[in-house]
């Protein structure tokens, strides 16, 4: 029997779901998207070897060209302000807040020169996934056992003033959708506090308008960009930590809910959280 028949049929009934359900669109974008992170991963990691010849904060330029394609394939647009205050001489923790898979496309977006990403350890045993981040230069962490996360950051924290790095942090720890920032885990703050150096807060808007997992939407959309003025830590101590948190967490709110055009007495959380370093 010649399959050729099924099979046209199978791919045209396919692309009729597509079109006429909402649900059948979200997962046939969000599978596009992880067939792009393989392959271009992938092929990144080829580019890499090939350029450097294996781990280097150097292989994050390659990445970011790869992966800020993504955004003209999926109708995204990015409206940056105050992205020449990353590009500081020295090291600094950069901080931002997480809320989906389609952070990595912001990130790349405006990523620094010498900046590495700190990301949980599962990650780097996602195939092509794993190799590219791990040649990019990113610190895996294992979150289950909190002695061994803290042995990496007080070596991180050594590294990037040896080194001049910078440090990308999502303080929130994960993934967050609920239309506010959920209470920053202490690590970043740490870091930066034994560096020496400043904290530059990072906020994107609400992806709510384009991208929603509960309601299944996923179109095009815009997504704002605000970079805060660096938070200096010169001088301060461990004990200045929870004071530090809060600076950064209030500044960040504020900034979401405001290019979210989210109205503040509608958000979830009033105050503030703290929750045990990362």
């Amino acid at each position: 029997m010649d399959p050729w028949p099924w099979l046209t049929a199978a791919l045209l009934l396919l692309l009729l779901l597509v079109q006429l359900s909402r649900t059948a669109r979200f997962y046939a974008k969000v599978g596009l998207y992880c067939v792009l992170c393989l392959s271009f991963s992938a092929a990144a990691s080829i580019v890499c070897l090939l350029r450097h010849g294996g781990r280097t904060v150097d292989n994050m330029s390659i990445i970011s060209w790869f992966v800020r394609s993504f955004k003209y394939m999926y109708g995204l647009r990015f409206e940056v302000n105050g992205q020449k205050k990353l590009e500081v001489d020295g090291p600094c923790v950069i901080i931002s807040n997480h809320q989906s898979i389609l952070d990595m496309m912001g990130l790349m977006e405006i990523l620094p020169k010498r900046c590495v990403q700190i990301a949980k350890r599962e990650l780097m045993f996602t195939g092509p996934v794993g190799l590219i981040m791990y040649l990019g230069g990113v610190y895996f962490i294992n979150r289950q056992q909190a002695r061994t996360a803290m042995s990496v950051m007080a070596d991180l924290g050594n590294l990037m003033v040896k080194e001049n790095l910078k440090v990308w942090i999502y303080p929130e720890g994960t993934r967050n959708d609920n239309g506010d920032l959920l209470p920053f885990k202490k690590g970043a703050f740490y870091l930066a506090i034994q560096a020496q150096v400043p904290i530059i807060p990072v906020v994107y808007s609400s992806f709510s308008s384009f991208y929603n997992v509960k309601t299944k939407l996923f179109t095009s959309g815009t997504i704002k960009v605000q970079v805060l003025d660096a938070v200096p830590t010169h001088g301060l101590t461990d004990a200045d930590v929870t004071k530090l948190v809060d600076t950064c967490y209030q500044s960040m709110r504020a900034t979401f809910l405001q290019i979210s055009e989210i109205p503040q007495e509608n958000s979830a959380i009033k105050e503030p959280g703290v929750l045990p370093a990362q």
